[in-house]
C-alpha cells in the first residue's frame, strides 16, 4: 500500500473521528441547555438523604432538564458531588448547569410556607386552600385553573395530561392532577407557581408507573378517573385493590359502576347530605348510579392518594362485582345480587351496617 493511500485513510479515520466528537458536543450542549424560555418561578424540594440520581430523575420528572444521563456527565466534569438538601426557586429557562450549581451553593428558599393538602378533595378544596394560605382571591384562583392557553401549555409539558381535560362537560379541568401532599412554597409564590408545585407532585407519583399505565390499556385520564372512586370507596388502603377489581370487572361487562360517590359529585352535593331519587336517576357525565354512564365518568371527581392511584394500576385479579363495608371498616365481596343482599341483611343483624350521620 503506497503512503499516499495510507496518508488518505488515516485521515478519513481522522474525520470521522473528529465528526463523531463534534457530534457528540453539540448533543451533549443541548441536553444540557434550557428545558424552555418559560422564567415561571416553580418551587423545587431536595429532601434530607436523597441521592443525586434521584435528584436528577425529579428534575427530569418536573420537566426541568432534558437529560438525565447529560447532567450526570456534567456532575463528574464540574465535581459537583455535594448537593444540599432544602427548597430552592428554579425555572424551565435555566441550563442543566445553572440548576447543579444553585444545588452545589446551597441557595434554599428562607421565606417558605409549609401547606398539606389531604387525599379524597375536590377541586374547590383547592381553590380555598390556596386562596387562604397565598394572597389570592379564589376567582383569581378559577380563572388561572380554566385558561385555555395555560391549560394547553401543561398538556404540551407532561405526558400525562391530554385533552381529555377540555372536555366541555368536565367541571374543573385539573381535578385529579393535583396530588394531595404535605409542600413548601415560598410566601411569595406566583399562582402558576403554586398549581406547577401540585402537578409536579403527582407527575413524581407517576413517573414509575408509566410504562404500567401505557400497557394497561386505560389512558392515564382514565386512570385518574378510576383512582378516585376508589379513593372515596375504598374504606382503607387494604380495600383499594378489590374495589378496583369490582369496578374494572363492571367496566368489562358493560354494567354501570354504580358508585354513589360519582352521584355526590354530579350534583354537587357533600356526603353530609342525602341523594334522593332524582339525584340518583339524573342523567349526568359523572353520575354512574344512572344508566346513562355504562363506563368511566367524564373525568376525576376528586384527587387520589397514592395507594388508590396504584391500586388501580394493579388491581387485584377477582370476579367480585359487589362490594360493601361495615361499621368497622372491614369490606365484604359478592359475584351476584342476591349474595350482596345477604351480605347487607347479614350485617344490619349483627348491628355492623355502617350508617351515614
Amino acid at each position: 500500500m503506497s503512503k499516499k493511500k495510507i496518508i488518505k485513510i488515516i485521515s478519513v479515520i481522522v474525520g470521522v473521528i473528529a465528526v463523531f466528537i463534534i457530534g457528540t458536543l453539540i448533543t451533549y450542549n443541548v441536553m444540557l441547555s434550557p428545558v424552555s424560555k418559560d422564567t415561571t418561578s416553580i418551587t423545587f424540594e431536595i429532601p434530607y438523604k436523597t441521592t443525586s440520581i434521584e435528584v436528577l430523575e425529579s428534575l427530569k420528572d418536573s420537566n426541568l432538564i432534558k437529560n438525565v444521563t447529560a447532567a450526570k456527565i456534567y456532575m463528574k466534569l464540574n465535581k459537583i458531588t455535594n448537593i444540599q438538601a432544602g427548597i430552592y426557586e428554579l425555572n424551565k429557562a435555566m441550563s442543566t448547569g445553572e440548576i447543579l450549581k444553585s444545588f452545589k451553593d446551597g441557595k434554599v428558599i428562607d421565606d417558605e410556607i409549609t401547606v398539606t393538602f389531604v387525599e379524597g378533595k375536590r377541586m374547590p378544596y383547592y381553590v380555598d386552600m390556596i386562596a387562604k394560605n397565598f394572597n389570592y382571591s379564589s376567582d383569581e384562583v378559577n380563572a388561572l385553573l380554566t385558561d385555555k392557553e395555560f391549560l394547553n401549555e401543561l398538556i404540551t409539558n407532561y405526558w400525562f395530561i391530554s385533552e381529555d381535560i377540555l372536555n366541555k362537560d368536565i367541571y374543573y379541568p385539573l381535578e385529579g392532577y393535583f396530588f394531595p401532599d404535605t409542600y413548601n412554597f415560598r410566601k411569595e409564590a406566583s399562582l402558576k407557581e403554586i398549581v406547577l408545585t401540585l402537578i409536579n407532585g403527582l407527575a413524581k407519583k407517576l413517573a414509575p408507573y408509566k410504562k404500567e399505565i401505557e400497557n394497561s390499556g386505560y389512558s392515564v385520564h382514565q386512570i385518574l378517573t378510576l383512582a378516585s372512586i376508589v379513593e372515596l370507596e375504598g374504606v382503607n388502603d387494604e380495600s383499594r385493590s378489590g374495589v378496583a377489581s369490582v369496578f374494572y370487572n363492571r367496566l368489562k361487562d358493560g354494567w354501570t359502576l354504580g358508585s354513589d360517590v360519582t352521584t355526590y359529585y354530579a350534583v354537587k352535593k357533600d356526603f353530609s347530605s342525602e341523594l334522593t331519587k332524582e339525584d340518583l336517576d339524573t342523567c349526568n357525565p359523572y353520575n354512574t348510579r344512572s344508566n346513562c354512564v355504562t363506563a368511566l365518568p367524564v373525568g376525576p371527581i376528586c384527587s387520589s392518594g397514592l395507594e388508590s392511584i396504584v391500586a388501580t394500576i394493579n388491581p387485584a385479579s377477582t370476579d367480585y362485582y359487589y362490594f360493601v363495608a361495615d361499621k368497622n371498616k372491614k369490606t365484604y365481596y359478592a359475584k351476584t345480587q342476591s349474595e350482596f343482599n345477604a351480605i347487607i341483611a347479614d350485617l344490619k343483624n349483627q348491628g355492623l351496617w355502617y350508617v351515614y350521620n
